[in-house]
């Protein structure tokens, strides 16, 4: 049998707590007499040195006096006041990945995983893989993105419920982002429902669970849940007190709002929303805050504004190395590029999305299946409806076919109907009438029930 090394025991055990004794007592001067003395024996110091005999916490504290040490740090070997620097450094971490690259605040993130892992900080350890987990969401790296979050609540798997939370909700934004929205509402809905069943109806991490399940719901077309999502969320929010938690709240309602044609109230939300990110220096959020304000633009009709806010998205989110957002901003730029008649720019922000640096725009580029398939699948419908503008009715009905497979592995049922119907009216204008009315029925289908065939009962209304 091999024997294990210092670096494979934990730091209560009684080898490792001996080796820390006997080394702390040599760096002192002190024989194992002037140690002991006057509760314990040199024989028990010896004993205790060797790893042969668990000290209690009396013994201990009475070494620890003796070595000029603290109790914990005797015990644990962990420095004093280690934990608080953590946190510290946690805070820190934070601050670069709101102002920064999240590369660069993913190093901060592991630095401070690698100590808590030495010292079997499991708290800090948690809180520093979810800080790993934003910063690879950022990056689009969106499968480990979903190991940190999962990791971190294999780690919090003995704590209370509501500290599970901010894993669950990363996991999900892992899922929504890859295009698996029934899934991401599962995760939600499910820890809501454990929640309420356990009593446990936290402020906050109902706030984060209502806020996040809006995209999920709005992309599956299942409006009314998200309404009353929105609703929930809104009453909660004045018994938070996080700032952040507040803002992304009011730019989830904004959604909402958007979709009940409340134009004037959606802006209005997103403005709170901006101005407390503005306040927090959270140059991320600032700038979905802008994305959403330009889509609210465009659906009102004002693509000038529209182009304004979305460049300012994109370069917020450039500036970051946020590549996936950047990417998927970008969808959303060139469709308002598209409208503005500008079709040569909206053309050459999208080819490179989907491409694999070829010239092939099959879908082998940046935003993939699993990575961005919603706005992958608006890249290619905005690319068939340019080909079809040019009279390129092949070209179209290839993109128009990549967007209905990227889509309907998504379930974004109001994307898919209107793909649907796009790629129906095509289909009937060259001659393939019985080809139009399958896409029409397909459609109709996604439409008939939305967000429903899926989505079992809606989580029970915490008491408010």
């Amino acid at each position: 049998m091999t024997q294990k090394s210092s670096e494979d025991l934990p730091p209560d055990d009684p080898a490792e707590i001996g080796r820390r004794v006997l080394r702390l007592r040599g760096e002192r001067g002190l024989t194992q007499r002037q140690l002991a003395e006057p509760a314990y024996t040199a024989a028990y110091v010896s004993t205790l040195e060797s790893g042969r005999v668990r000290p209690s916490e009396a013994a201990l504290r009475h070494l620890a006096e003796r070595l000029g040490v603290s109790y914990e740090e005797l015990a644990t070997g962990r420095p004093p006041h280690l934990a608080a620097e953590l946190r510290l450094r946690l805070t820190d971490a934070r601050r670069a990945l709101a102002t920064g690259a999240p590369e660069d605040a993913a190093d901060l993130f592991r630095t401070v995983h690698e100590e808590a892992v030495t010292h079997t900080l499991d708290e800090e350890q948690a809180d520093a893989l979810l800080g790993l987990g934003d910063c690879l969401l950022e990056s689009g790296d969106l499968t480990g993105a979903r190991e940190q979050f999962a990791a971190a609540e294999r780690l919090l798997a003995d704590r209370p419920l509501p500290r599970h939370v901010p894993a669950v909700r990363g996991r999900a934004t892992a899922h929504l982002l890859s295009g698996e929205l029934r899934y991401a509402c599962y995760l939600l809905e499910s820890t809501l429902d454990e929640l309420d069943t356990a009593g446990l109806h936290d402020p906050e991490a109902l706030l984060l669970l209502y806020t996040a399940s809006i995209a999920p719901y709005m992309d599956m077309g299942a409006h009314a849940r998200a309404a009353h999502a929105a609703e929930l969320a809104l009453a909660l929010a004045p018994r938070v007190d996080d700032p952040a938690l507040v803002a992304g709240m009011h730019r989830g309602v904004a959604r909402t709002l958007i979709a009940e044609g409340r134009i004037a109230e959606a802006d209005a939300s997103l403005a709170k929303a901006q101005e407390l990110y503005r306040q927090l220096q959270i140059r991320t959020e600032l700038a979905h805050c802008h994305w959403m304000r330009g889509y609210v633009h465009a659906q009102d009709g004002d693509l000038e504004h529209a182009e304004n806010e979305l460049r300012t998205a994109r370069d917020i989110l450039a500036s970051k190395r946020a590549a996936l957002f950047t990417e998927q901003v970008e969808v959303e730029l060139a469709d308002v590029l598209r409208r503005r008649g500008r079709t040569d720019e909206a053309e050459a922000l999208l080819r490179p999305l989907l491409s694999a640096g070829d010239g092939d725009d099959g879908g082998a580029g940046p935003l993939g299946t699993g990575r961005g398939a919603v706005h992958a699948g608006g890249a290619h419908r905005l690319l068939g409806l340019i080909a079809e503008e040019r009279g390129d009715a092949e070209r179209a009905e290839e993109h128009y076919c990549a967007a209905l497979s990227l889509l309907e592995r998504s379930s974004a049922v109001g994307d898919l109907a209107d793909l649907c119907r796009l790629l129906g009216d095509l289909l009937r204008r060259t001659g393939r009438v019985e080809a139009a009315m399958d896409a029409y029925r397909t459609g109709l289908g996604h439409r008939a029930a939305p967000g429903t065939t899926t989505l079992g009962p809606a989580p029970a209304t915490p008491p408010m």
